[in-house]
């Protein structure tokens, strides 16, 4: 067995060792729960993982996993499958939101429709989602300018991401607020943020602006997939790879074979299995009554799940790169 089939077993034999000790036992051929997942940029590689958590736990409680949206990072898309979505009745949803603003009255529709709903990686804090599992995105930003700030003597540091989205925005403020804080030699601002459009293109073209317009660049910080792969692009093709300190956001295998090439320092991991696992468990306590933490959590009117839930980041560098690897 692989260390990753095996931390994925040793992960739902925990969660199964402890909803039983609770005396919730696997549910038995319950074909007619059907929960779903939604996602915007639903053919990237990053969602795998989270509907695997999904499927994992909808295995182990005998309902149905479904997996849904758009594959554009478009928000009226979204908002249209999420209706759809919705409109199937099903026993509850998982959906991480491309905007909060623009999915909240959707979000809001399938509460009060009496369906369970649970915001992952992406939240739309002010609706009235019972609850969100991801990254604490400040705290990752601050992760990230922690590597990146001893690495770096003096120079200024540079921020791909999409600042309309809302975890991205959180990574990048968490980045420039600990730069400013800890390492007062680093420079970071606003003229040094490059929208990537979540492209890898876009990050590459921007980048590469960037540093022909300011060659005193000595530090990157991707906040999104597609903008690792990008930024190292552009530093490589300027000649800079080995000069300028680059640490990116998630994985896959073209992300670990630039870390083990030398043309990206670090990435860092979320906990995404974590999300669907226990996103599906969530909303499967509540779809079928197994919250308890009053007598009438409706009737009180309080959420049944905890607010939020913080799934981390790890780093990836050249030392343990391959425990992340398929095998």
């Amino acid at each position: 067995m692989n260390r990753r089939d095996f931390l994925k077993k040793s992960s739902i034999a925990t969660a199964a060792g402890l909803l039983l000790s609770r005396g919730i036992i696997p549910a038995k051929a319950q074909d007619s729960q059907t929960y779903y997942m939604v996602t915007f940029l639903s053919g990237i590689d990053y969602w795998r993982d989270a509907y695997r958590g999904m499927q994992d736990a909808a295995e182990f409680l005998g309902v149905e996993a479904v997996y849904t949206g758009t594959p554009d990072y478009d928000l009226t898309a979204e908002v249209r499958v999420l209706e759809e979505t919705i409109a199937q009745q099903p026993a509850g949803i998982l959906v991480t939101v491309i905007n909060p603003e623009g999915l909240k009255p959707t979000i809001d529709s399938a509460i009060e429709s009496g369906i369970p709903l649970v915001t992952f990686d992406a939240d739309s804090p002010l609706s009235k989602r019972y609850s969100f599992l991801g990254t604490g995105n400040y705290q990752a930003g601050v992760t990230a300018a922690r590597y990146l700030g001893p690495l770096i003597d003096t120079g200024k540091a540079a921020v791909i991401t999409v600042p309309s989205q809302g975890n991205l925005l959180e990574r990048t403020n968490g980045f420039i607020d600990t730069i400013r804080a800890e390492f007062p030699n680093i420079t970071v601002g606003d003229e040094y943020i490059v929208d990537n459009q979540n492209t890898a293109e876009g990050a590459a073209t921007g980048l590469s602006a960037l540093l022909q317009a300011d060659p005193d660049i000595r530090g990157v910080f991707s906040t999104n997939a597609s903008a690792a792969v990008g930024s190292s692009q552009a530093l490589r093709e300027a000649g800079v790879i080995a000069d300028v300190q680059h640490i990116g956001f998630d994985y896959d295998e073209g992300t670990l074979d630039l870390i083990d090439n030398g043309d990206l320092g670090a990435t860092l991991a979320q906990g995404t299995w974590q999300m669907g696992f226990w996103g599906m468990m969530f909303v499967y306590m509540v779809a079928n009554g197994k919250i308890e933490s009053v007598t009438d959590w409706q009737a009180a009117g309080i959420s049944p799940l905890p607010p939020n839930v913080d799934t981390g980041v790890v780093v990836i560098n050249q030392s343990n790169s391959q425990y992340w690897r398929a095998q």
